[in-house]
């Protein structure tokens, strides 16, 4: 299966399983996944990175638990649509990912999808629904920003695949 923008490759999506949404930073990993009808994306979890290789094996254990059969990751383009070292981190997490294929699948489906604003939106919707209950600082290291994020990525990416079948 392809690695590229959902735009360019979503004729080759897999259908009826679970997608796993990806808001990929440098301290952690928000987790959202799908229904195995694609149409509903739920925050998951956060994972606090440390090592790639214990990254994974943690990720290994949502896509076993989940039964995912593919991979939408956040992809951090500037306003301008052009790419610059964040996003480059994205698609080399990417090519790792294809990399340990016990983990991730022989040949996986993963996509990138554009997540300009995602976290601004979430952090937004934070401030207006808890107020002062919760800061967005407690939000951010609770992992709640994250995994929210990666519920934003993955709902667009579905919303998009809706709108392609």
């Amino acid at each position: 299966m392809p690695t590229g923008l959902l735009k360019d490759i979503a004729g080759e999506a897999p259908r009826n399983v679970a997608l796993l949404g990806l808001d990929v930073g440098a301290k952690t990993i928000g987790l959202a996944v799908s229904d195995p009808g694609q149409r509903v994306a739920t925050p998951l979890r956060t994972i606090k990175r440390t090592k790639f290789t214990k990254d994974i094996l943690l990720l290994g254990e949502v896509i076993r638990e989940f039964e995912i059969g593919g991979f939408v990751l956040g992809l951090p383009v500037s306003m301008d649509g052009s790419e610059g070292r964040r996003a480059q981190s994205i698609r080399d997490f990417a090519q790792e990912m294809n990399n340990h294929p016990k983990i991730f699948g022989a040949d996986p489906f993963i996509a990138f999808w554009d997540e300009r604003l995602s976290t601004v939106s979430v952090e937004e919707f934070v401030d207006k629904s808890v107020g002062k209950r919760k800061t967005k600082a407690n939000a951010k290291s609770s992992g709640l920003i994250d995994k929210l994020a990666a519920q934003i990525i993955l709902q667009g990416a579905l919303d998009f695949l809706t709108k392609k079948s």
